[in-house]
């Protein structure tokens, strides 16, 4: 089934500051602050939430498809899907424009301060839903405000069942945004933050959001997650992972994991549970698409976790 993807490319730029920022951060200084920080290592990893959900969703064997735009500087990205196999018929270059980007300096205390390009990200509105008209399930992630807008709406008028799945871009949005793209979704994810700040702007509890929707996902990070659907709470655990490296990029890897399960007609707890297993396979490298499990060995994991083979 192929699964329209909608949501950022971006270039992550992760540098690492050999001291603490406090010790060169003067609060009594704070309202004329002037620093630099010297970072002798320096990594540029390609992410972005829709270039990360497709990714993972390759790996499981699915058939992703993303909608995204980008800028002058995209062709090393766009080489890289050309390599994995992942069509960019629906990604826009932008003339003039930057890819969007993050700029992350971490210290000793793995403190960040990080700045955000979104670049060609805000043109995302300038795709069409419509366009890929081979899409039989989608997923309206992190792009763009106008984008986000606007695909929500053209995935209810084609008829294509989606996931809502804000993340960062949740405090975009006003309550009554939000529960505009809670009665047009299907299925809705957040991490246990944004729920409560989506519960706080909508004044709704969670339950009350979950009757909008088929499903709501709600991430806990290492405490696992919680699915509300069908009348019921399931509680899915955490899956153990080999090491804890780096979670840039595990909610992503676990919304993969969802749309795989949805695609292929699973029940709720089955779907969660592989979505943890992507989760934590992720977790033990660094980047968002720096871990290439083969298909047999997610089986693996996922019998090794769970007791049975996922297919």
């Amino acid at each position: 089934m192929t699964t329209l993807i909608c949501g950022s490319i971006a270039y992550d730029n992760i540098m690492v500051f050999h001291d603490r920022f406090k010790n060169h951060i003067l609060p009594e200084q704070i309202h004329i602050l002037n620093v630099a920080f010297l970072v002798p290592e320096m990594r540029r990893e390609f992410g972005g939430c829709a270039g990360n959900i497709a990714y993972n969703l390759k790996l499981l064997g699915g058939e992703p498809l993303i909608m995204a735009t980008v800028g002058d500087d995209a062709d090393p990205y766009l080489v890289r899907m050309d390599d994995l196999g992942l069509s960019r018929t629906h990604v826009r270059r932008i003339a003039g424009s930057f890819t969007a980007q993050a700029f992350i300096t971490t210290d000793l205390d793995d403190n960040q301060i990080t700045a955000f390009h979104p670049g060609a990200m805000s043109f995302s509105h300038l795709n069409h839903v419509s366009d890929a008209k081979q899409a039989k399930l989608g997923i309206v992630a992190p792009d763009g405000r106008d984008g986000m807008l606007k695909h929500a709406r053209d995935f209810a008028a084609a008829g294509v069942p989606f996931i809502f799945d804000p993340g960062q871009g949740l405090p975009m949005f006003s309550g009554e945004d939000l529960m505009g793209f809670m009665k047009l979704a299907n299925y809705a994810c957040f991490n246990d933050y944004e729920a409560q700040m989506a519960c706080d702007r909508t004044e709704r509890s969670l339950e009350q959001l979950a009757r909008e929707v088929e499903a709501l996902i709600v991430t806990r990070g290492g405490e696992g997650s919680h699915i509300y659907a069908d009348g019921q709470r399931y509680e899915i655990p955490c899956v153990k992972a080999d090491d804890v490296v780096d979670p840039t990029g595990c909610g992503d890897a676990y919304r993969a994991g969802l749309l795989y399960g949805i695609a292929a007609g699973w029940g709720w707890e089955k779907t969660g549970q592989l979505a943890a297993v992507m989760g934590a396979i992720k977790i033990a490298r660094r980047g968002g698409q720096n871990h290439r499990p083969s298909r047999d060995e997610i089986s693996e994991r996922f019998t090794s976790a769970f007791g049975s083979a996922p297919w």
